[in-house]
């Protein structure tokens, strides 16, 4: 039972929030283990009911975010005396309404992520330049999405954006008896140390096109957008088969092929005005 709530964790669990309460004290050791000590202030979402939050305040300043309303109360009745020497803040509000940066200054995000959230917030957290590196608990196949390498049928848009602007690695699994009350899936723990953030906004839009529809190949989803004749020259200048999809092209392939058809782009609009 938990103090001040008088139930427990998987009574308190609400679904519309995608509460899962991690309750497995070796795993949480293993997150902080896992933390770069650099004392860099820390952005934590979903707090839940506190436990994670616990081991974090004790390597670096906090800055909580929660949405439900009887879990805030929960943890400032909790959390007391870090709430008042403020190396705890406690913020009551729905991430996803959230506008601008989680901190004012550099930060690491650390969470154990509701999974409906997960994937927005790892890419908010890609092109937010404040945030230096993601520590996150998130569904395991949302962690191969982000960390799959070329060949392996998880290589899309998620892995070429991340991995674009930082090196990004699956550390280890959470099994879901982790957790109260226990998810339907397995977890997983990614971790992601950024070179740099998302600015491209043409780049995020090109590999849409590209990667729309996996099962066909790449020719066929580029050739929706541009014209074929172009990309049959430039696959075979930079040695990619017609017959190639999309998880089989290299990172730096990708990024060859946009800046060909983005100048190519640009030269057809300089003819245009001219």
């Amino acid at each position: 039972m938990y103090k001040n709530l008088g139930k427990s964790a998987a009574a308190i669990a609400d679904k519309k929030f995608g509460q899962n309460f991690l309750k497995d004290g070796t795993i949480l050791e293993k997150i902080i283990e896992a933390m770069p000590k650099d004392g860099l202030p820390i952005v934590e979402i979903g707090p839940g009911l506190g436990d994670l939050t616990r081991q974090l305040i004790r390597v670096g300043n906090v800055r909580a975010y929660e949405v439900d309303k009887r879990l805030c109360e929960y943890l400032h009745n909790e959390f007391k005396e870090p709430l008042s020497s403020g190396n705890l803040e406690l913020v009551c509000k729905d991430i996803l309404a959230h506008d601008g940066s989680l901190q004012d200054t550099e930060y690491s995000l650390v969470a154990n992520l509701p999974y409906y959230i997960a994937t927005k917030i790892i890419l908010n957290a890609l092109h937010e330049s404040r945030c230096k590196r993601v520590l996150v608990m998130v569904q395991k196949e949302v962690a191969q999405k982000f960390s799959a390498v070329s060949g392996e049928r998880d290589f899309g848009s998620l892995a070429i954006l991340a991995q674009s602007v930082a090196d990004v690695q699956l550390l280890f699994d959470v099994p879901p008896e982790a957790f109260e009350p226990p998810p339907k899936v397995t977890s997983a723990i990614l971790y992601i140390e950024k070179r740099a953030s998302l600015e491209d906004k043409g780049f995020e839009e090109f590999l849409k096109v590209a990667t729309k529809q996996p099962r066909k190949t790449m020719m066929k989803n580029l050739s929706t957008t541009y014209a074929k004749t172009k990309l049959l020259e430039l696959f075979e200048q930079l040695g990619i088969k017609p017959t190639a999809r999309s998880h089989e092209i290299g990172l730096s392939i990708y990024h060859q092929l946009y800046k060909e058809l983005k100048e190519d782009r640009d030269d057809e609009s300089r003819e245009q005005r001219g």
